[in-house]
């Protein structure tokens, strides 16, 4: 049943809101307020949440990503690789031993001569006179002692019949062996020019190839000139060479006489010639900190030439196990030379020993091992202790 009320003349007529109503419009004005509270908590939670999920990919982004890859082993069986400079196993240059002047030249550079065959001639009139005055002399020391002789043996039969004093045998004696003394000196000296006579014809002294000719016909030849650029031929054995080469000190013990070596030269690409360790110095070398080694090899075609430029190459065995990297890992700093590695997501710096350079790789001797994850293209700014993300590389 409604109820109505009643107003005076200066006031509307109001409805009357029942209380039902009212706690309905209360009701949903609660239901919006905690719509609205729950979207805004859940809006500011998710806020927080992106917000700490960008800081933790922020963070995961600082940390550097890093190209790893890992060392190969060299192994203990090692070829080295050395410059050296042949030489000729025999060689020598030939000088005159006597006075006179050049007759004649049978041979010229580069022409193979044998053993005891004739170079040149020399002409010497000089020793000619020599070796006749000295026969000459010969002759009469020879009819003196002849006549010493025959004096002494007379006197020495007087001297039995005392038909001679003793001091005259004596002197006969005496006299004949100071004409004996003078026939020796005689035929010795005969002996000297005949030798120095022999020496006008210059013969080759071993098997090899003229590799200089310093003289021409009618030159003036000194057997006093021995000194260098006066020497007749110069004569080289090149069926064999030795190859010298200077090893590391590092590799120094490996080097054994008799070990097995094989030269290479630009010239002839693709060949191989055979040698061998023949000997070493047994010092090193306290400037180079090298040892001095020489390589036979046989050479019987004479295509390798003596003073040419070989690479010899060393098959050594090591006791050093040696790993392989490439140049772009190495740091070059004033603490000397380091490689950076991960280790438990970490970078270190490890100060390494280089042996060998091959170009794009050299060779570790110590400092690092296969299973090391090594940081290619290292920073400069990178230190040991900085966290890193690796990432093998496809580079192998």
């Amino acid at each position: 049943m409604s109820t109505q009320q009643t107003v005076g003349p200066d006031r509307k007529s109001i409805p009357r809101i029942s209380r039902s109503f009212r706690v309905a419009i209360a009701v949903v004005i609660c239901a919006v307020a905690a719509a609205i509270a729950y979207d805004i908590f859940n809006g500011i939670e998710s806020r927080v949440d992106a917000a700490t999920a960008l800081k933790q990919q922020a963070q995961k982004m600082a940390i550097p990503t890093v190209s790893v890859i890992h060392s190969k082993s060299g192994g203990n069986v090692e070829e080295v690789v050395l410059p050296g400079n042949a030489t000729a196993y025999v060689a020598t240059p030939i000088y005159a031993r006597t006075n006179g002047y050049l007759k004649s030249w049978n041979f010229d550079i580069g022409a193979h001569v044998k053993a005891g065959q004739l170079l040149a001639v020399i002409e010497t009139p000089e020793v000619d006179s020599q070796l006749d005055q000295a026969r000459a002399d010969l002759a009469t020391a020879q009819a003196n002692y002849d006549l010493a002789r025959t004096t002494a043996a007379r006197y020495e039969t007087l001297f039995k019949t005392d038909s001679v004093a003793k001091q005259d045998v004596d002197n006969a004696v005496g006299d004949l062996q100071a004409k004996k003394a003078m026939l020796d000196s005689a035929a010795s000296n005969v002996r000297r020019l005949q030798e120095t006579q022999r020496f006008q014809n210059v013969n080759a002294p071993f098997d090899g190839v003229i590799t200089a000719r310093n003289i021409d016909i009618g030159a003036l030849i000194d057997a006093g000139a021995n000194a260098p650029g006066k020497e007749l031929f110069d004569i080289a054995a090149t069926n064999r060479l030795r190859v010298y080469i200077n090893v590391p000190q590092q590799y120094s013990r490996d080097v054994k006489p008799g070990g097995a070596a094989y030269v290479t030269q630009a010239e002839f690409p693709g060949r191989r010639f055979s040698g061998k360790i023949a000997r070493t110095s047994n010092a090193i070398d306290p400037v180079s900190r090298t040892l001095l080694t020489e390589v036979d090899v046989d050479n019987p075609t004479g295509e390798l030439l003596p003073g040419a430029f070989l690479s010899v190459h060393l098959r050594l065995k090591s006791e050093i196990a040696a790993v392989m990297i490439p140049v772009n890992t190495l740091i070059f700093r004033s603490s000397g030379m380091q490689v950076a590695v991960v280790r438990n997501n970490k970078a270190e710096l490890v100060p390494v020993t280089i042996g060998r350079d091959y170009g794009t790789e050299v060779e570790v001797l110590s400092g690092l091992t296969p299973q090391d994850a090594i940081i290619e293209n290292p920073s400069d700014s990178l230190t040991s202790g900085t966290e890193v993300r690796p990432l093998e590389s496809s580079q192998k």
